[in-house]
């Protein structure tokens, strides 16, 4: 990973830039007088990463903000028993875990890597401290989205119980999944996904074969590619 540079001065040359920030829930609704004063006073760190590189691994603190501006990353999830993995590609703009820059944990539960060349604008946990005391809509953005985040997570508990096999299993894809569409792909093997969704490793088999009969899903040895996430709860 190459070092960061940082730029302090506002030039019609950095018009472009911003409007790469632009692109993120953080920096929506900053007006030219916010861009301006962030022009002049935010260090920003730019980064640029080859492809089939790890960008931050699952554990390792987080002491900054990735936003990737160009590219597609692989993000990988797992229980805390790492029995099973879920893999993701998501393409620019996305912001890394921005949730865990604060709070109890400062450890990023996700592995990331680059499917691409990729590149990230970055901005230290100083910087965004100092963002919060200046810009008063950064700092509501943070909240909002911090907000948002855990009331997503607080209303799974209440959703409607899956009715059959198949949509506990649908179910289990989108709640195991960071980005709710697109590819996905699971390695676990089929006994532990039956007792994931507390049904036989037979029944769960029978249920996916039918999935892949109509297209939606891919069965592999110890894996399961999901070729669109969305096209199951259509």
């Amino acid at each position: 990973m190459s070092e960061p540079h940082s730029n302090h001065t506002a030039s019609s040359g950095l018009s472009p830039f911003y409007g790469q920030l632009l692109q993120f829930p953080l920096f929506q609704g900053l007006g030219r007088s916010e861009l301006l004063q962030m022009a002049g006073n935010t260090r920003f760190g730019f980064y640029k990463q080859a492809a089939d590189r790890v960008v931050v691994s699952e554990g390792q603190a987080c002491s900054q903000l990735f936003f990737l501006v160009k590219g597609t990353l692989q993000i990988e999830s797992r229980p805390d028993d790492h029995s099973y993995c879920m893999i993701e590609q998501l393409q620019a703009p996305w912001q890394l875990q921005p949730e865990v820059l604060f709070g109890l944990s400062l450890r990023y539960t996700q592995t990331v890597r680059t499917l691409t060349e990729c590149h990230f604008i970055v901005l230290s946990k100083d910087e965004v401290l100092r963002l919060f005391d200046e810009i008063f809509i950064f700092r509501l953005n943070y909240l909002n989205l911090l907000a948002s985040l855990g009331q997503q997570r607080g209303h799974r508990l209440w959703r409607r119980a899956p009715q059959t096999l198949s949509d506990r299993l649908v179910r289990f894809f989108v709640d195991h999944s960071v980005y709710p569409a697109g590819r996905k792909e699971l390695r676990i093997l089929m006994k532990q996904l039956g007792t994931e969704v507390n049904d036989s490793r037979l029944d769960v088999s029978r249920v996916l074969n039918e999935m892949q009969q109509k297209g939606l899903v891919e069965l592999h040895r110890g894996r399961i590619v999901i070729p669109l996430l969305e096209r199951l709860f259509m």
